[in-house]
C-alpha cells in the first residue's frame, strides 16, 4: 500500500473472500494491536473507513496512542459473525498507525456509525490514528453444522 492511501485488493484470499468494502463500512468492532514494552497490547476500538484508510478515535486517557506514537507497527482485526446464518467474516491487517491531530468531520462520520447522531462530547483533545494497510487478509470462514448438508 502506497502512503495515499491506495489499496491493492491482491492481498485478498480469492478462494474465500468477500466484499471488503461494503464490510469496512459495517459498524463492527475492530481489535488494534499496538507494542509496548510489556509485549503486545490489544484494545477494541470502533473505526471509520475512509480514502483507503482505518480511522480509529483515541480520547488522552487511552495509552494506545502514545504506544503507536513510539512504535507505529501495529495490527488491526475485525470479524463479522452472526451464529444464526454460521456466516463468519474475518479481516486482518498488518501496517502502521499515525497519530493524527483532531478531524471533527471524521470523528463524527466515524462515531455517528456507532451512536446514531453526533456527539456533543468530541472536543480538540481527542486525536485520531490513521492506520495504513501493508498486508491485508480477507476471509469468509462461514461454517456448516451436520445436517446442514
Amino acid at each position: 500500500m502506497e502512503e495515499s492511501g491506495e489499496f491493492n485488493e491482491n492481498h485478498q484470499d480469492q478462494q474465500r473472500s468477500f466484499d471488503l468494502d461494503k464490510f469496512l463500512n459495517k459498524a463492527l468492532f475492530a481489535h488494534l494491536s499496538t507494542v509496548s514494552e510489556e509485549g503486545p497490547r490489544d484494545s477494541p476500538v470502533w473505526f471509520h473507513w475512509e480514502s483507503a484508510f482505518l480511522w480509529i478515535i483515541g480520547t488522552p486517557d487511552d495509552s494506545f496512542p502514545k504506544r503507536i506514537e513510539i512504535n507505529p507497527k501495529c495490527a488491526v482485526g475485525i470479524v463479522d459473525f452472526d451464529q444464526k446464518s454460521r456466516k463468519v467474516f474475518h479481516a486482518g491487517f498488518r501496517g502502521q498507525g499515525f497519530v493524527e491531530d483532531f478531524d471533527s468531520g471524521i470523528a463524527n462520520r466515524l462515531l455517528s456509525r456507532y451512536l446514531g447522531t453526533d456527539d456533543p462530547r468530541l472536543n480538540n483533545s481527542n486525536v485520531l490514528i490513521r492506520f495504513m494497510m501493508e498486508t491485508v487478509v480477507v476471509r469468509d470462514q462461514s461454517y456448516l453444522i451436520r445436517g446442514d448438508y
